[in-house]
């Protein structure tokens, strides 16, 4: 399969008090077209930092990021910016939108600042209105975000983070601020997505999380000491219950 994104002895340091924090070191990373990666470890062990590195929202002190065979160490910020706003999608776990703007508008807002469709306005929306009825919330556009509920909210994200037609979707943490029944929908949708084609690479601490995904990585200390491959997840509960159990028993070979 084609990769597309590449990391090759990727550092980070910062400087904290004049004494140097190595936060990533000599990460290797492949993540092949169509794979959906989950990245776990302890809380302090570099798993956001990676997910900033790679994706250009944070610059790596060492190492080399290539996206889709394109250099990005070299870009400048405005290129860096065009490229995610062109090529990634983006979802956190604190659900970022535009209070001034329905939940539609914020939907469709990275679109309308791209350009990368020459499309109409009407166009657009019936483009976002169609994520959103697929996600199941179609019914909100015209809500304030205020007005919705945090699973409904983070399928919005979804959406927004699909409406550029994305090469891969970043995600940190997407359920870490939802109850279990709204993680489990944000998941399906994930997957869903991943199914069509949708590479993505997640940040979790949620086994239930990992265990739906094709390949986990375990990172300590700012390195990756551990792989876990788990296959593509097909979606019955038996499998997901058998994924679940030799996650955590891996787990915990890894000091989890």
């Amino acid at each position: 399969m084609k990769a597309v994104l590449q990391a090759k002895g990727l550092c980070k340091t910062y400087i904290v008090n004049k004494r140097q924090n190595n936060v990533l070191k000599n990460i290797d990373l492949t993540v092949s077209e169509g794979e959906m990666i989950a990245v776990m470890g302890p809380s302090g062990s570099g798993k956001s930092t990676l997910l900033y590195c790679v994706s250009g929202l944070d610059r790596a002190t060492a190492g080399e990021v290539l996206f889709d065979g394109r250099e990005t160490a070299g870009l400048s910020d405005k290129e860096l910016a065009r490229l995610r706003l062109d090529e990634m999608g983006f979802i956190f776990q604190q659900m970022y939108m535009m209070k001034n703007l329905s939940v539609l508008d914020n939907i469709i807002l990275p679109a309308v600042k791209s350009g990368k469709h020459t499309e109409s306005r009407r166009q657009t929306e019936a483009r976002g209105r169609s994520l959103m009825h697929r996600l199941g919330i179609a019914d909100i556009g015209e809500h304030d975000i205020n007005e919705v509920s945090g699973g409904q909210l983070q399928r919005a994200c979804i959406c927004r983070s699909m409406i550029n037609s994305p090469r891969m979707i970043f995600a940190d943490e997407p359920t870490g601020a939802l109850n279990r029944s709204s993680s489990d929908e944000v998941m399906n949708e994930l997957l869903s997505l991943n199914r069509d084609g949708t590479t993505i690479l997640c940040v979790t601490h949620d086994p239930k999380v990992a265990a739906k995904c094709s390949r986990v990585l375990y990172i300590v200390d700012g390195s990756i000491v551990g792989e876990k491959k788990l296959g593509h997840f097909e979606g019955t509960d038996s499998e997901l219950r058998g994924r679940e159990r030799d996650l955590n028993n891996w787990l915990l070979e890894q000091g989890w």
